[in-house]
């Protein structure tokens, strides 16, 4: 189960938080890395000290441009942050976190990406309205900032612990594989081009339209075969339309 989970760090700026990321997941078991965009030389003496001895976690490390590269194939995407600041997303607690993980990679085809924003602002709203749930660590309200490492290795913990204590039958048959990261951002871009095509969503005035219908679908953790449904809809629709305005 930890194999499939992996950790993605935004925007990083000191190496030190990287090497520090690293040996926080070392200690728990986990060994997939990935860096968005840092703002700082990924491996340098720093980050091979912090990390003592996980180096290998960061030269093996994926580092791409944007949050989809690091993401897309993933069934699960939790953002660690507080709320959205513009529209309210499902929160869950670090504990609460583990206990879906058993669920969330019965399937093999499974697999889960914990999100980390930058040390100095988190992640910003288009990040996380990519993100499935968000995962809050309930710290002192009066001291609440924590290292970025400290808050990798809290959730690394809550997922070594699901691991060990995972009572899963292995006997019931294998889930319906989830729609992917990549799959669900595909079909938004298609429901928004049919949206704007039969004149129910106009660009000038959003009113966080995608916005909601994005939460709505990320809620209901669509399979593949029902969102593959739900785009074959859409193109008959576009279809539909496309019939009515010739005629």
């Amino acid at each position: 189960m930890l194999e499939r989970i992996r950790i993605v760090l935004i925007g990083t700026s000191h190496p030190g938080n990287i090497g520090g990321t690293a040996r926080a997941m070392h200690n728990m078991g986990l060994a997939d890395l990935a860096l968005v965009a840092p703002r700082c030389e990924p491996l340098t003496a720093d980050t091979v000290s912090r990390a003592s001895g996980a180096d290998t976690l960061v030269h093996n490390a994926r580092t791409v441009d944007n949050l989809e590269d690091a993401v897309g194939d993933c069934t699960l995407v939790v953002g660690a942050s507080a709320r959205s600041r513009t529209l309210p997303w499902p929160m869950i607690t670090p504990r609460e976190l583990g206990r879906r993980l058993p669920a969330e990679l019965s399937s093999t085809q499974g697999r889960v990406a914990l999100i980390f924003g930058r040390e100095d602002s988190g992640l910003t709203n288009t990040e996380l309205q990519r993100c499935h749930a968000h995962v809050h660590i309930p710290t002192n309200p009066d001291f609440s900032s924590l290292n970025l490492a400290a808050a990798v290795q809290v959730l690394a913990y809550e997922c070594r612990l699901a691991c060990l204590t995972e009572t899963t039958d292995s006997a019931e048959p294998e889930a319906a594989p989830l729609a992917t990261h990549e799959e669900l951002e595909h079909y938004f871009a298609h429901l928004e081009r049919c949206l704007i095509a039969i004149g129910f969503y106009d660009p000038a005035m959003p009113r966080q339209l995608m916005a909601r219908l994005r939460r709505f679908t990320l809620r209901a953790r669509p399979e593949r075969m029902e969102l593959n449904i739900l785009r074959g809809i859409l193109t008959a629709t576009q279809r539909q339309a496309e019939r009515h305005k010739d005629e």
